[in-house]
């Protein structure tokens, strides 16, 4: 494979940052009807996908990424690397793309039947911007003479995986959730911003936030008075089935919980909720509360807030969670640091 310099690989992914925010009709028409082939990819969460992505391939953060990871492409030994890419989001892979050709080993990419196209397409559009890339991505039914593996799905895939894979170096993500720490101080515009955590791509991705830790006898009504612009998410047949499936579950069962008409929210002990609900739990204090969250990191991708805790897990502002930089590695794993080390 012929080597490609780390200023050609910045300008090639700041491109394709630029192409990804651009008014293409191409990417126009794949956002517009990627829902024929995944219903949850609605154009709306394509398309801020794409603005998500472009905005965080920008030079300048390229540049500092490469520095700071003292990116070092190889050469003499490049590695072919299985990607088992997830399909809960639009475009979940691509970070994982990127940091395999940074480090100038080859992307075995096995896409996800959910994908609907979106990622060969970006793939293409990078091979096209640097040609040289064409011979480091191959899209591959199923996976074959790979060194290494990356592979993302639940908690269930992951004993699959581990199996199939455990022979060689390996990266298996399993099931995660974010999660919301509020104050009660919060203004109604911080909590609109929280409901893009919840409401992001339906709640589907392991970044939206799934609940709330709020304080001792916390009002809920300012809560949702501040996401109530969200309630158009009803009219998507799919996020409503589920949301009239455990509103109908918790009535049968006399569970108690609050309902706006398009959310539920319910007090449990459990991380994970189910599509349409938002689980709390209150807290005594910040202090006792970082604790608790420190025992259960490893089922946590980031936290959400406006208040900053002393937690080593990943935390971003009310409104943040569905917009990462390059170096926010899923499950806190530095994947530059994986390739590298191969």
């Amino acid at each position: 494979m012929n080597p490609i310099s780390n200023a050609q690989l910045i300008k090639a992914f700041t491109s394709l940052g630029q192409y990804l925010t651009s008014d293409d009709i191409k990417l126009n028409a794949l956002a517009a009807s990627a829902h024929l082939h995944n219903p949850w990819f609605t154009q709306e969460f394509v398309k801020k996908a794409l603005k998500a992505l472009g905005l965080m391939l920008n030079e300048q953060e390229l540049i500092s990424w490469f520095e700071k990871e003292q990116i070092r492409p190889s050469y003499t030994s490049p590695k072919s690397v299985g990607l088992i890419l997830a399909g809960n989001i639009p475009l979940v892979g691509l970070h994982d793309i990127l940091c395999v050709l940074a480090v100038g080993h080859k992307a075995l990419i096995k896409l996800s039947s959910q994908d609907a196209g979106l990622t060969m397409h970006i793939a293409n559009k990078l091979i096209e911007l640097e040609p040289l890339l064409g011979c480091r991505i191959e899209i591959a039914e199923r996976l074959q003479n790979y060194d290494a593996v990356i592979a993302t799905g639940s908690n269930n895939t992951s004993r699959y995986f581990e199996y199939y894979f455990g022979s060689v170096p390996h990266i298996i993500r399993k099931n995660r959730n974010s999660i919301a720490v509020l104050t009660g101080k919060e203004t109604q515009e911080e909590l609109f911003m929280l409901g893009a955590d919840i409401f992001d791509y339906f709640g589907l991705g392991c970044r939206n936030v799934s609940k709330l830790y709020v304080p001792e006898n916390y009002s809920f009504t300012p809560f949702f008075e501040g996401i109530e612009k969200y309630n158009k998410i009803a009219e998507h047949y799919k996020y409503f089935n589920n949301y009239e499936y455990n509103k109908a579950i918790y009535l049968v069962n006399t569970e108690e919980h609050l309902d706006n008409g398009f959310l539920l929210v319910k007090e449990s002990s459990s991380l994970s909720s189910p599509l349409g609900v938002l689980y709390y739990q209150f807290y005594n204090s910040l202090e006792t509360l970082s604790g608790d969250i420190k025992a259960i990191k490893d089922g946590i991708q980031c936290v959400s807030s406006h208040v900053k805790l002393p937690v080593a897990t990943a935390q971003v502002g009310l409104g943040e969670c569905q917009t990462p930089r390059l170096t926010d590695y899923a499950d806190g794993l530095n994947t530059i640091q994986f390739l590298q080390g191969l």
